[in-house]
């Protein structure tokens, strides 16, 4: 254990001074939110990818790949593909115009993009980044506090104030840029993580092994692409909720304000085949440690109260805690925690943004300077990230049964909602008006509950609507109310 906790404090020591370093450099807003507009390539594609993974592929995806099988890669199909499709044909026509409004947050952008006359766009953008963040935040501190718990058998609530403090503290100094550079060194982390245990794990099992045999044996599903049920409705349901995840990349906030940070349009074309490669060895390799444990702990008796059937989100700290020397198990500790913190970070810049910039300079007080600005822009943070772990708190009382895995993608569909629709159509459709994106926000905002909470329970297609969760059905109909109302109010 004590050579656990000395790797741990190594790579704490890293962020903090990560965040020392970036505070040197953080001379105005725009270094706080955007770091001054001058990322490189790979800085911004493993940024970009740190931030969208979080804590829901170390734990989430690998439970998924020990719970569901081989059909978990709908999931990795849908996240590659929608990485793809941002990069390859949304993020330079985003920092061409970004660049060209001078925007440094989204709803600046927003704003700028359809000549905003009055605040409503800027209010609707930001209050509804501002929740969903918070919400995210709160579901990635629960993670924390989970990892805290399977790794270290730390209590729950202690490990998630821990967590919940270091991310702060580096931040609070730092900024965007402590934020990117943090993202870079976590993402690496998380990179050779993942893509080497299954490889490691595969290389100590007896020469011979049928690990796809035995897994048939356990249960003919996990072999089975479409699942248990074969090719029904039902599955297809399952497997477009599985593979509409991706569709989060298609502009969500707190990843394209990194293509508002990259240098030019030309690191873009050079960081597209880095992010779409790290997804693809990531998100696989996550789903094959899912696999992997499932046979592992099944077939040699470990899994005796059957935990990673019922809580399948503990395969990756299983495996750590079993088959890993205790100085790698260390490091996988730290992966996992890189994994989480990365994404928090992000979404608390991007959350404060919306605060400081979109509300309080854009609306309250637009002559305040840009030195009290930045100190504002630090308690904002401090308040949201309490906020975020009060929920946090909240919920890990009331819903002890709760999965890692969906109460990230409640946060995650939200944010995706609300505002992937709004980027989609300004960008190819000049038809697309400022009613028209006030109508996309509000109506993705609040199809996220509709479809969670209310739909499943519609008697007969609810069942449906529960296995295709709420991305694609929100989704789907921000598109849809953006279009009409945009041609009802045609000039």
């Amino acid at each position: 254990m004590f050579t656990q906790y000395v790797v741990l404090f190594i790579y704490f020591i890293i962020l903090f001074s990560i965040g020392i370093v970036a505070s040197k450099r953080t001379k105005n807003i725009e270094d706080y939110y955007v770091g001054g507009k001058k990322l490189g390539y790979w800085v911004v594609a493993f940024s970009v990818r740190a931030t969208g993974e979080s804590g829901w592929l170390l734990l989430g995806l690998t439970g998924l790949g020990a719970f569901a099988g081989v059909s978990a890669f709908w999931v990795v199909f849908g996240e590659v593909l929608g990485v793809a499709v941002a990069w390859f044909f949304m993020a330079k026509r985003f920092k061409r115009l970004s660049d060209k409004y001078n925007s440094i947050t989204v709803p600046d952008f927003l704003v700028s993009h359809f000549n905003a006359k009055t605040n409503t766009l800027r209010i609707v953008a930001a209050t509804a980044l501002s929740l969903f963040v918070v919400i995210y935040v709160s579901a990635q501190i629960d993670a924390i506090g989970s990892a805290f718990e399977s790794f270290l058998n730390w209590d729950y609530y202690i490990g998630a104030l821990v967590g919940f403090a270091i991310v702060l503290l580096y931040i609070a100094y730092g900024g965007f840029l402590a934020v990117v550079w943090s993202d870079v060194f976590q993402g690496i982390l998380m990179f050779f993580g993942l893509v080497l245990l299954p490889i490691y794990i595969y290389f100590t099992l007896d020469s011979g092994v049928d690990i796809l045999g035995s897994l048939t044996t356990i249960d003919p599903s996990l072999t089975n692409i479409w699942g248990g049920d074969g090719a029904s409705f039902y599955t297809i349901a399952t497997i477009f909720g599985y593979a509409m995840i991706g569709i989060g990349f298609l502009g969500s906030p707190q990843l394209f304000v990194r293509f508002m940070a990259v240098k030019s349009e030309e690191e873009i074309d050079k960081g597209k085949w880095v992010a779409i490669v790290f997804t693809l060895l990531t998100d696989g390799a996550a789903v094959c440690i899912g696999l992997l444990g499932r046979y592992l702990f099944t077939t040699t008796g470990q899994d005796v109260e059957g935990v990673l059937g019922i809580n399948a989100q503990n395969v990756l700290p299983y495996i750590v805690e079993n088959m890993l020397p205790l100085i790698v198990s260390g490091v996988y500790i730290a992966v996992v925690l890189a994994a989480i913190m990365s994404t928090i970070d992000s979404l608390l810049v991007v959350a404060s943004s919306a605060i400081t910039r979109d509300f309080y300079q854009q609306i309250v007080n637009p002559k305040v300077d840009s030195k009290k600005l930045s100190k504002i822009s630090k308690k904002v943070t401090i308040v949201m990230a309490i906020l975020a772990l009060s929920i946090a708190l909240i919920v890990a009382v009331s819903s002890p049964t709760r999965t890692i895995f969906w109460f990230i993608i409640f946060g995650w569909s939200g944010i995706a909602a609300t505002f992937c629709p709004v980027i989609i159509l300004l960008l190819f459709w000049k038809g697309y008006n400022e009613k028209g994106a006030i109508a996309s926000m509000i109506t993705g905002f609040l199809s996220i509950p509709f479809f969670e909470f209310i739909a499943p329970n519609i008697p007969t297609v609810g069942i449906y609507f529960e296995q295709i969760a709420e991305m694609l059905p929100s989704f789907l109909m921000a598109m849809v109310i953006g279009v009409i109302v945009s041609k009802i109010t045609k000039e």
